[in-house]
């Protein structure tokens, strides 16, 4: 399987390092950034050939990542099907649901896979959580996902950078729809830096979930509260506390396990035996749908207060 990552950014780094490590699976080609001095150095940096060209690097593989920003999903995306090029296209899977959808429809009619990288479904953190949850009632969940401020983020939306994380996590443990979202957020130079959702699931759990580019430290916690048990989640840590009136017990994960690479692992596989992706487009526009929801409710609150 001939492979290439588009984009050489922190995330398009991690790409082309894991693949660079997946011989067995996959041989990576190259790489193309439309910077060419970023598409240069990261090239020597992992002795991989820089394309000068798009085009010139989708004729020469099978399967590529896309991790540039999320305005040029759709239009690279495009152009894979146009090369009958399976790809992963990081979170968010486009900016619009529109053009998701549009993007889906065309590749499940030539054929072309189309796999969008929730990677924290990846995480065996995630998995062994779920593993926890089987046929317990959540009466409550609360997220938080916190980073310091770093420069690169300067334009970034913090709920679809990171709160979108949670919000497809969310989705996977309840398999349940969201009802009565409510939204709040803090814009600094232009974007939703800090942001807090309250919502009720049609099942009437309730939900919370943060997340801020603003904090010290960085933080990843899930705590959930069931019927029978108090569940609270690090996933920096890789460790699941469970307290009960009959149980108090601790599970650290494997931290040998690199989500990405099970990831990759997974991609590369689906196009193998000519299966759905694991996280399928379908999915990809469910987390959008509510992203972009969020977004807009935290951006129009904050236009109606200047006028008030």
């Amino acid at each position: 399987m001939r492979v290439g990552v588009i984009g050489t950014g922190n995330m398009g780094e991690n790409h082309i390092r894991t693949y660079s490590s997946m011989y067995h699976h996959c041989q990576l080609i190259g790489i193309y950034d439309i910077d060419e001095t970023k598409r240069n150095e990261i090239a020597k940096k992992y002795n991989m050939k820089p394309f000068p060209s798009l085009d010139n690097l989708l004729k020469e593989v099978d399967a590529v990542s896309i991790a540039v920003p999320t305005k040029f999903h759709y239009d690279i995306g495009l152009k894979c099907i146009d090369n009958k090029v399976h790809m992963l296209l990081e979170k968010p899977m486009t900016s619009t649901v529109e053009q998701a959808k549009d993007l889906l429809y065309k590749s499940l009619k030539s054929g072309v896979i189309l796999q969008v990288g929730h990677i924290e479904l990846f995480n065996p953190v995630i998995q062994e959580l779920l593993k926890v949850l089987e046929n317990k009632k959540i009466i409550g969940i609360e997220f938080q996902r916190m980073s310091p401020y770093h420069k690169r983020i300067k334009n970034i939306d913090v709920v679809e950078d990171l709160m979108i994380h949670d919000l497809y996590i969310l989705q996977e443990i309840l398999k349940d729809k969201l009802m009565e979202v409510k939204a709040l957020g803090k814009i600094i130079d232009g974007t939703i830096k800090h942001a807090v959702v309250i919502a009720k699931s049609s099942q009437e759990t309730i939900v919370k979930l943060s997340a801020s580019f603003k904090s010290k430290n960085k933080i990843r916690t899930i705590q959930i509260l069931t019927e029978d048990a108090f569940i609270d989640v690090n996933l920096l840590k890789k460790e699941i506390n469970i307290r009960s009136s009959i149980l108090t017990k601790t599970i650290k994960v494997d931290d040998s396990i690199h989500p990405l690479q099970v990831q990759l692992t997974d991609f590369i596989n689906c196009i193998k035996v000519k299966r759905e992706p694991s996280v399928s487009g379908n999915e990809g526009i469910k987390a959008l749908l509510i992203t972009n929801q969020i977004s807009k409710e935290i951006s129009k609150i904050n236009n109606e207060n200047k006028y008030l």
